[in-house]
């Protein structure tokens, strides 16, 4: 059961991502991770630029985004970009993609605003494009929304550098199970049954690419309020320890094998503690049988 921490994009004043990422490592989790929404009325930094700084400043603990919009940056140099991060960092990075979520972003931006088709094809095409560039000399793909020619990009990564997804309608889907090594969508776009749901075309998209579904990870994005009433909606899983364990195991029965946990409040601090303390050990001592197959 891997276990990630949500790090603010906030550029407000008292901001520090870099300590949350240290209080993060320090506290034992797995991964931390953050959102990727470069235009907004709130001041917030850039993630790739973010991320990378805190990679600098840890050593053990990987660093997900979750999820980079593919049409902000060209994929061939999200590629390059994601080689040197892996290396700097000593493998530590998993590179998360998605389509894109906001068109109001990108018209603020000046960025022509994607058909879904082109979301789904552009994201596609990033994807081969950078496993690409990681492993054959002098490649070519002509896709649809991008391309790269006789393209070389050196050095080539020490590892397979993981990508996960953040998808979420059923050609992204598709997409994911035949392609991605992870899928990590929200409780509040996709509740459980609905994602349940979403899990099994997952694994029959990878069955018919003649993949192992199983060797996909699926991971939760859970807002979490530890000693709030317990809630049983799309919002953030709430209540005392035990409840929240509970209702986190029930995810893992539906096929969850990892969280990327965002608490919020004025009491982040506490609530990351008591996350760590209180219910993470729980989580995995549960966890810690074999893995219920994909779906």
């Amino acid at each position: 059961m891997r276990c990630g921490l949500n790090v603010s994009t906030s550029a407000a004043p008292g901001a520090d991502p870099v300590a949350r990422a240290r209080e993060a490592e320090r506290l034992g989790f797995d991964f931390v991770s953050a959102s990727d929404h470069p235009c907004t009325a709130h001041p917030t930094m850039e993630t790739w630029t973010m991320l990378s700084w805190i990679a600098a400043a840890t050593s053990r603990i990987t660093i997900a985004t979750r999820v980079l919009g593919v049409p902000y940056r060209n994929p061939a140099m999200v590629a390059k970009m994601a080689e040197t991060f892996d290396r700097l960092s000593g493998g530590r990075l998993i590179l998360g993609l998605g389509g894109g979520y906001s068109d109001e972003e990108f018209r603020s931006f000046g960025i022509p605003v994607p058909t879904p088709r082109d979301k789904i094809d552009g994201l596609e095409d990033a994807i081969r494009i950078a496993r690409g560039l990681w492993s054959e000399p002098a490649f070519t793909h002509a896709g649809r929304v991008h391309h790269v020619d006789a393209a070389d990009l050196e050095p080539k990564p020490e590892r397979d550098i993981p990508i996960w997804l953040g998808t979420f309608g059923p050609r992204a889907l598709d997409l994911t199970g035949r392609l991605a090594d992870g899928w990590i969508p929200s409780l509040d776009f996709a509740p459980p049954e609905t994602a349940r749901v979403m899990m099994e075309r997952i694994a029959a998209a990878a069955e018919d690419a003649g993949r192992d579904p199983a060797g996909i990870t699926r991971a939760y994005n859970v807002g979490v309020r530890i000693g709030e009433p317990v809630e049983d909606g799309p919002g953030p899983v709430s209540g005392p320890p035990g409840a929240v364990i509970e209702r986190l195991l029930g995810f893992v029965e539906i096929g969850f094998n990892a969280f990327n946990f965002m608490p919020a409040g004025p009491d982040m601090a506490e609530q990351v503690e008591r996350l760590a303390h209180e219910v993470l050990p729980a989580l995995r001592e549960e966890t810690a049988a074999p893995a219920r197959p994909f779906a």
